[in-house]
């Protein structure tokens, strides 16, 4: 055969070699890797099966202690208000009898005693029944009553880090129906940009040219509302706020002031707006003007806000670290909005 042909046959044998090579590498990867991967993957998964049951047993037990322990301190704290109360009861209605006595006894003296009697045994008489009386007061507790906090049930004995914990993060975490909300664009400082979705607020130094007299807007510092307030149930959202280093996050009244460069106008320093509040390193809750501050290790990257409007409790969370930031109990008197403010870049609404 020529050179060329020589050739030609040498390459048409090596690529033959290289196929059964690669047929050999396949037919071992079929017959030996895959069914070894196999059974590491049932392996694994068996064992993934096994810890997911365990942990979950271990915390159901724990729910389950927890939940016998605390419906035992209700159970007790009942009981105690009961008893007081039942005390009470039994105190004030001999203190009755006791004045009941006492008055007939004085009034059994002024009727059967002339007047001459009566000034004749004033001095001897009258004034021991009534220093008598006077001492009875004291020593039998026969005064006004009083309001006491013994008579009330104590909300504290289902204080409880564990159940508020797991309560934050299933309504957080584990709900599959999240809270529509979108922020109003009436409401919009000139100060923010609003995206197309309604869900990104970007701070821009540069005040926008809007409509200042619009009454729904806030004309002077950074703030937004959502479109629509809550005013029963539980209610939850998230905000990503790992782009920002100056932001408040939290709830408030339509009430809130939203007109000039007062400090009233500010989120957190009126009574009708309740916040969570970064400014660089520093963390705080905001109402009334009462600054909190909040110690954290690390700036989250995303804050959860749980309000229980019935419960009367806001919060807020990390859910990437499961933990609570902060939480404040307040008696909320009419719908609250949430509401938003940015002072550096931007933060989003989760969906």
């Amino acid at each position: 055969p020529s050179p060329l042909c020589s050739a030609s046959q040498n390459k048409l044998v090596e690529r033959c070699e290289r196929i059964q090579l690669q047929s050999a590498a396949i037919a071992r990867h079929v017959d030996e890797v895959l069914p070894a991967k196999d059974q590491s993957v049932l392996t694994a998964a068996s064992a993934a099966r096994e810890l997911v049951v365990q942990r979950l047993l271990l915390v159901g037990k724990a729910c389950e202690n927890e939940e016998q322990r605390l419906l035992e301190r209700v159970h007790a704290e009942e009981e105690r208000a009961h008893q007081s109360i039942l005390t009470q009861q039994v105190h004030w209605t001999e203190a009755l009898h006791k004045l009941g006595a006492l008055r007939t006894y004085l009034v059994d003296m002024i009727t059967n005693l002339d007047d001459q009697g009566l000034l004749v045994r004033y001095i001897t008489i009258l004034k021991q029944l009534l220093f008598s009386f006077a001492r009875t007061e004291v020593a039998e507790g026969i005064l006004e009553p009083q309001e006491s906090l013994k008579l009330n049930f104590n909300q504290s004995c289902v204080q409880s880090p564990l159940l508020h914990r797991l309560w934050a993060c299933a309504v957080l975490c584990c709900l599959t129906e999240s809270q529509e909300i979108h922020i109003d664009e009436k409401t919009l400082s000139p100060h923010l940009n609003l995206s197309e979705d309604k869900r990104t607020l970007t701070f821009s130094p540069k005040k926008a040219k809007v409509d200042s007299d619009c009454p729904e807007r806030f004309d002077h510092w950074p703030n937004a509302l959502a479109t629509a307030p809550f005013h029963t149930g539980v209610c939850a959202w998230k905000v990503s706020v790992e782009q920002s280093c100056a932001y408040k996050l939290g709830v408030c009244y339509s009430s809130v002031p939203r007109k000039g460069s007062a400090n009233e106008g500010r989120l957190g320093f009126n009574a009708a707006s309740w916040v969570f509040s970064r400014y660089d390193k520093e963390f705080r809750f905001l109402h009334a003007g009462q600054p909190q501050p909040v110690e954290l290790i690390k700036a989250p990257t995303e804050i959860g806000v749980l309000l229980d409007f019935a419960g009367g409790e806001l919060l807020f969370y990390d859910p990437d670290s499961c933990a609570i930031l902060f939480s404040h109990r307040e008696a909320f008197l009419e719908p609250v909005y949430p509401v938003f403010a940015v002072a550096h870049q931007s933060i989003s609404l989760r969906p």
